[in-house]
């Protein structure tokens, strides 16, 4: 199936950290034969200094603001499979640019895995010293309408990252057999 289908667009993952985007991302670009990038990777890469260290610096704004360019800059190059911060689509500017050129997945999550999941690392600034579960509820409530708009839906739960995969090629071949 993977290789049957067409892509001609980046495909960006989005959702709350904790969600699977990353990982996922990494499987379905080798699955695609597409490049790989994130986001954060790229904004640290660009600024020469960790995502904690900008927000610690310099604010979220500032961070925010580099974000946008990168991701502008990415939707730039030929397709690939892009993760995205999670809180990168919130931003109308970055969302439009996405919605124009790319195609959006929405990978979701319910509060109890993103907080199991989320705890593994100590590397998220929106969290540092905040209650995991509290913080992850009030940006999904925050964040859902926004997200909503993506072009695909996912269902990231209860399933492995390999099921998530799986979900997500199957919505792609479906998309596709509609054009």
């Amino acid at each position: 199936m993977t290789r049957k289908l067409t892509m001609d667009r980046t495909l960006v993952l989005i959702g709350l950290m904790g969600v699977g985007k990353t990982t996922v991302g990494r499987r379905l670009a080798r699955a695609l034969g597409l490049d790989f990038r994130d986001a954060d990777e790229e904004v640290e890469r660009a600024a020469g200094r960790s995502v904690s260290e900008i927000f610690d610096d310099f604010g979220e704004a500032a961070f925010r603001e580099g974000e946008r360019k990168v991701i502008a800059r990415l939707l730039d190059q030929p397709p690939m499979v892009l993760a995205l911060g999670g809180g990168a689509f919130i931003d109308p500017e970055t969302r439009a640019e996405v919605k124009a050129r790319a195609t959006s997945i929405w990978l979701q999550a319910d509060i109890d895995t993103l907080v199991n999941r989320v705890s593994r690392r100590d590397t998220r600034p929106l969290l540092r010293g905040n209650d995991p579960r509290g913080v992850l509820e009030r940006l999904l409530e925050t964040r859902t309408p926004a997200y909503a708009e993506a072009d695909i839906h996912v269902d990231a739960s209860a399933g492995s990252h390999q099921a998530t995969l799986d979900a997500i090629l199957r919505a792609l071949a479906a998309r596709e057999a509609e054009v």
